[in-house]
């Protein structure tokens, strides 16, 4: 059998914000035109070196750099995305200051979000850019000066041209970061189908929920599912939470927090998963035989389909529900127990599923 390619892990936009900065620094010091590559520390102790795309000299105390995002094998919507740095130095004209250090602003520019929404990691009115780049930017732009002791202020502007335009196929908008991409990175690296980046969104997701008062959210595995319920329930846009293959996570994360009703919207093939004791529910943690499927519906239910195989699992829904209906009920009353074991003892499930052409199917709640 054929060893599987190895997946290429890449930079996050934190440390690519990071590695540009440096970069302008370096030309404003050594007053060059061009910076091909620079080093910067990690969060994990390490240094790495970041090719900068582009560097200019903009006179005594500006200059400007480049990179374009590498995210590795990860589909990430800033793969290839340029970010620009600009670096402006303020001189120190006071001598009793001039042993302070300088002070470091980040600013968002173009194409860099700004948070509108309490519950962020970055207060209202900030740009979006997270604890961890700001760290990262700051030990950069301080690794490149040598003597800093006649600097006041040291200003970086974080440009992304395209930000605004990728921002739209982002969840920033629900978050409430408007205008542009937010700059990310708890490590500076980018593991390709990161498990952790989608967790992390979903806990994010719910701190905005509760900051914005509210004491229910709606839990959907798609985008086919979450239409559906927001056409059915009067909900404000922050309560829908996007928690993909990550059933158990999202539950144990939503019993962690106040919420009153957790609502929960699938569709048939994971909402079998889920009934069969599945935590996650994506391919890569296994693939659920449509005959494993079979066993356990006549195993639990009694039924026995005519046909004896299916491709899919998804082929036994329009027969259950024209032949057995009660059947398609038992699954959903047998998922939902389960998930409620999940949530606190205060806390109230709602379970919905959804059909493949976005209708409801089947509702309790308790």
């Amino acid at each position: 059998m054929k060893q599987k390619k190895k997946l290429r892990e890449g930079f996050t936009t934190g440390a690519c914000a990071a590695a540009a900065s440096k970069a302008a620094c370096l030309v404003l010091i050594q007053k060059v035109q061009r910076v091909k590559q620079v080093e910067i520390d990690f969060p994990d102790g390490q240094k790495r070196k970041l090719k900068i795309e582009d560097t200019k000299y903009l006179g005594p105390l500006k200059a400007r750099a480049s990179i374009i995002k590498d995210a590795g094998d990860d589909p990430d919507v800033t793969h290839m995305a340029r970010i620009i740095s600009e670096v402006e130095i303020e001189p120190s004209t006071d001598q009793k200051n001039m042993d302070k250090g300088p002070r470091v602003e980040i600013r968002g520019g173009e194409g860099v979000g700004i948070v509108t929404k309490p519950g962020l990691s970055v207060a209202p009115g900030e740009p979006a850019i997270n604890p961890v780049p700001r760290m990262m930017i700051k030990d950069a732009v301080f690794s490149a000066l040598t003597d800093m002791n006649h600097i006041k202020k040291i200003t970086v502007t974080i440009h992304v041209p395209d930000g605004k335009k990728l921002s739209e196929k982002t969840l920033n908008k629900r978050l409430g970061i408007v205008g542009g991409i937010s700059i990310l990175g708890t490590t500076g690296i980018v593991k390709p189908i990161s498990q952790a980046a989608w967790c992390a969104t979903i806990s994010v997701s719910m701190d905005v929920a509760l900051a914005v008062d509210l004491d229910t959210i709606c839990l959907t595995t798609g985008r086919s599912s979450e239409s559906a319920l927001m056409k059915e329930l009067k909900l404000k846009e922050d309560a829908f939470i996007s928690m993909g293959d990550y059933v158990g996570y999202s539950l144990k994360e939503a019993a962690k927090r106040p919420f009153k009703r957790i609502i929960l919207g699938c569709q048939w093939s994971k909402l079998v998963k889920m009934a069969m004791g599945w935590d996650h529910t994506h391919v890569r943690f296994g693939a659920l035989d449509p005959q494993d499927a079979q066993k356990f519906i006549e195993k639990n239910f009694g039924y026995r389909f005519q046909k004896s195989s299916f491709n899919t699992v998804r082929q036994m829904l329009g027969i259950l529900l024209k032949d057995k209906k009660e059947v398609v009920e038992g699954i959903c009353e047998k998922a939902f127990l389960r998930l409620k074991d999940f949530l606190a003892n205060s806390q109230d499930l709602e379970l919905y599923l959804i059909s493949y052409d976005k209708r409801i199917i089947f509702h309790k709640k308790k």
